[in-house]
């Protein structure tokens, strides 16, 4: 019972602040994933012929992995917002 009485409300949290700091890095991060891992994928197509077209048609599971990686980054995201929107069921007995 003094636990409940001791707790800090949601809105007075400390690590509130920094767990949404959190959140917006792993949106950037996931954002920044697809980017290169769709640029990686579609980028040979607007080469010149040479060389480094080549190479960088050749990487392209590592364009995949940056893609799905970053998307999975970004659900998480969506997870993590929709779980902060949900209002807790703590149990406050006064």
């Amino acid at each position: 019972m003094m636990d409940a009485m001791n707790a800090a409300p949601p809105a007075l949290n400390p690590n509130r602040h920094m767990t949404a700091r959190a959140d917006k890095v792993l949106l950037h991060k996931g954002l920044l994933l697809v980017i290169i891992g769709l640029a990686v994928l579609v980028g040979p197509m607007f080469m010149a012929p040479s060389g480094m077209r080549d190479v960088v048609a050749a990487s392209a599971a590592v364009g995949w992995f940056s893609a799905v990686l970053g998307g999975g980054f970004i659900v998480r995201y969506g997870q993590r917002r929709r779980a902060a929107a949900r209002p807790s069921h703590a149990v406050t007995d006064l």
